[in-house]
């Protein structure tokens, strides 16, 4: 018989700082966020205002939120333990129920989902927070007091969500605002709280690798949002030139976006975060809070998608416009922010201050004279060509290095 050692025993991975594989279990719970994504976009294109783009913004900084949270407690739970897995599982309910609550927690009347969202959102982040602080008790006492710190900021934040609840209209979007902004302050301030102190960036020991892979992993399930909307939108009419155009700049600048984060920006980053000195710095600021508006404009880019192929034979509207050249100019110039992480100078690629000023035009252009959906389309496929392109050639050694690696030996 083998005797156990308190490796063995403990809830917590052990991994040191080093490699933590990701589970499949965590692979399964973020099939929930697939569904919250849709929800979210969905919610945006039914209402397509300045008003419902402030409420989309709110349940999306949430659900980012509930997600980053809980990866970061899967960077320390070991998810081969029934008890972590029945916590994991437990959160993946939660969650179910908050995308449930999403599209009509703003609503009144009978259609008024807010209770089920803020209800859900709370039992999640508190429950697990708590669990987090009782398996850390005996393997990882600073982090357990990090866990009581973070409860306390939610607890103060659960009274602003409660508030907005028995409110309506901009009082609840007031009130729910708030509560995002004291939970989003948190990890900045250390969660100081009275008589338990703060929290130091180096007391958060993280797989860095871990971290890495989940926040890509995310950036898959936002980009998958517009592979369903392009594909649903296309098989819904009859395909006439103009859709079948709008159908392929639809996909290729989701091939794009794919391209732009993954062929430099996420290996370059892991590397930087498992190599760093304080790898919990880097989760907080180029992943926890830096990768947020990169999902978010790939999410409006996917509703950019679908009023492209629902518009495909008009010009332009305002609408339009805004999703698809303000979803990109996020998207690229988040995109932008994180590869300055990672590198040695600290510099912003060039070809994303390109890519951000040529959108800043195209958009101006558009909204200033009639532009056909399929031209703005297309543009905005061409100047995301632009930045791969000019970075795919100009990093490490320029485009004779390039060309010389694609030569046959």
């Amino acid at each position: 018989m083998v005797e156990k050692t308190p490796e063995h025993c403990s809830l917590l991975r052990q991994h040191g700082g080093g490699p933590a594989p990701v589970s499949y279990l965590e692979l399964f719970f973020d099939l929930v966020y697939v569904f919250a994504i849709t929800q979210i976009s969905h919610a945006l294109l039914v209402n397509l205002t300045w008003r419902g783009l402030a409420e989309a913004s709110v349940l999306f900084l949430a659900v980012w939120w509930a997600w980053m949270y809980t990866t970061w407690a899967a960077n320390w739970a070991n998810p081969d333990r029934a008890a972590v897995r029945i916590m994991l599982l437990l959160g993946m309910l939660a969650s179910l129920l908050m995308a449930v609550g999403l599209p009509h927690a703003f609503s009144r009347g009978a259609e008024d989902n807010g209770t089920l969202f803020v209800g859900s959102y709370l039992a999640l982040q508190m429950g697990r927070t708590l669990f987090m602080a009782v398996i850390m008790r005996q393997g990882d006492p600073r982090g357990m007091m990090n866990m009581v710190r973070i409860s306390c900021w939610f607890a103060a934040s659960s009274l602003l969500w409660m508030a907005g609840l028995g409110a309506a209209g901009e009082a609840r979007l007031a009130w729910w605002l708030g509560a995002l902004a004291l939970e989003y302050l948190g990890p900045l301030a250390g969660f100081m709280t009275p008589f338990l102190g703060r929290s130091l960036a180096t007391d958060w020991a993280i797989s860095g690798s871990h971290m890495a892979e989940r926040c890509a992993l995310f950036i898959i399930i936002a980009l998958g949002e517009g592979i369903v909307v392009t594909g649903v939108n296309f098989g819904a009419a009859a395909p006439t030139p103009e859709r079948i155009a709008a159908f392929v700049c639809a996909f290729a600048g989701s091939v794009l976006m794919w391209w732009i984060y993954f062929d430099l920006g996420a290996e370059r980053g892991a590397r930087h975060i498992e190599n760093h000195a304080n790898p919990g710095r880097v989760a907080r600021e180029a992943y926890t809070y830096l990768h947020m508006p990169i999902v978010g404009g790939i999410v409006v880019s996917a509703v950019a998608d679908a009023l492209v192929l629902e518009g495909s034979e008009g010009g332009a509207a305002p609408g339009l416009i805004l999703t698809l050249c303000g979803g990109l100019l996020a998207f690229l110039g988040s995109v932008g922010l994180f590869k300055r992480f990672s590198n040695a100078l600290g510099n912003f690629p060039l070809s994303h201050t390109v890519g951000c000023v040529l959108l800043v035009a195209l958009g101006g252009w558009a909204w200033l004279r009639p532009m056909p959906v399929t031209m703005i389309a297309t543009a905005s496929v061409l100047v995301l060509l632009t930045v791969a392109v000019w970075e795919w050639g100009s990093y490490n050694g320029g485009w004779r290095e390039r060309l010389e690696r694609l030569k046959p030996a």
